[in-house]
């Protein structure tokens, strides 16, 4: 799989919440790092946001690749709706690196989390 590839699965089987195929786009040792849920191994990030989620919207908004480098970004428009009921919306930005294999070795998620935040918090409660 290309670079390219990669971040196109990704989004769509993060839309579709499909864990298991999101997982496996990640190197064995796959970190996240979330503003919300911290820096934590990817198949213990997605299953907590899976448990989080009931249905979420991505629209595409580009792709951004490094020349000679094994880093894509991803921009998109994240819609999300909580299993509560509450629903987010924000912009997002994903900042992959790829290992030699093209798996995903860590995605840094960076958004603001003003509004996210806090439904993330009634949910938990």
């Amino acid at each position: 799989m290309t670079k390219e590839e990669v971040a196109q699965n990704y989004l769509s089987f993060l839309e579709k919440n499909e864990v298991n195929k999101v997982v496996s786009l990640f190197a064995d040792d796959g970190i996240v790092e979330s503003p919300l849920y911290g820096t934590m191994p990817a198949s213990k990030f997605y299953k907590a946001l899976a448990e989080d989620t009931t249905t979420s919207k991505l629209k595409f908004d580009g792709l951004f690749s490094e020349k000679d480098s094994n880093r894509i970004s991803l921009l998109f428009d994240f819609d999300w709706e909580l299993k509560d009921g509450k629903r987010v919306v924000f912009k997002v930005v994903d900042i992959i690196v790829l290992n030699s294999e093209n798996k995903i070795q860590k995605l840094t998620i960076i958004y603001d989390t003003v509004h996210s935040r806090s439904a993330i918090e009634e949910l938990k409660k």
